[in-house]
């Protein structure tokens, strides 16, 4: 089994802290699609005891990240072509409201920060670290949310994300499609340099439609 790093955080309970250990395993793919977890060998390795073990499981299981299976045991949940179309159906009308708030307000500022994540994904992409490029386009897509100065929307996006990183491992997974992200990145920045919202909307419509292709793509291949 993986090493697991605990998340302590004093203002969290215990099993809150193993619940957000484990999430995170799954997110991240060090707990794959049907990998089975085991109660006693979680506790072990985290040190702790097998209730919050037990309690954090049943509530992964409310977030359909792991099917818990009577008289078998606890599996990490497949990914599924109805959980991609739903999350990125989602995802594409608040990027619209996005990319049409950042062409508003984004400061001379906020361009530069763009400019230096999108340095910085394609740093991760030379790397061919698929965990390095999943955390680089979560920053630079970061920086355009908060280029909006809307707190909500920021929020709301932000744990929508969180469902989708598993979407956006298998995505990077597509060396040709990697390429691509590069030049919409390009592009959407420029779009939001010269407040072109029409031309944003367009990219970001794209960008999302082709990692609905390469996840469900890739799924068809499993």
């Amino acid at each position: 089994m993986s090493k697991l790093v605990m998340k302590n955080d004093i203002n969290l309970s215990l099993r809150d802290m193993v619940f957000i250990t484990l999430r995170e395993a799954i997110l991240k793919g060090v707990f794959k699609p049907g990998d089975r977890l085991m109660e006693i060998s979680l506790a072990k390795e985290m040190g702790v005891s097998r209730t919050p073990v037990r309690e954090a499981l049943q509530k992964l299981e409310k977030e359909r990240l792991v099917n818990i299976l009577p008289r078998k045991g606890v599996f990490v949940a497949s990914i599924t072509k109805e959980d991609v179309k739903d999350v990125l159906e989602v995802r594409k009308h608040l990027e619209e409201l996005v990319v049409v708030l950042s062409c508003e307000r984004a400061t001379k500022e906020d361009i530069n920060e763009m400019l230096e994540r999108k340095a910085e994904f394609e740093s991760a992409i030379n790397t061919g670290d698929i965990t390095r490029m999943a955390e680089a386009d979560v920053a630079f897509h970061n920086v355009i949310y908060k280029s909006t100065g809307n707190q909500s929307l920021i929020e709301v996006l932000k744990n929508l994300h969180e469902k989708m990183y598993r979407y956006r491992m298998e995505h990077l997974k597509d060396k040709e499609g990697r390429k691509s992200l590069i030049n919409e990145h390009d592009r959407l920045i420029e779009a939001i340099r010269t407040k072109n919202e029409d031309a944003a909307k367009e990219i970001i419509n794209n960008h999302i439609d082709n990692q609905r292709k390469n996840v469900i793509k890739h799924l068809d291949e499993i």
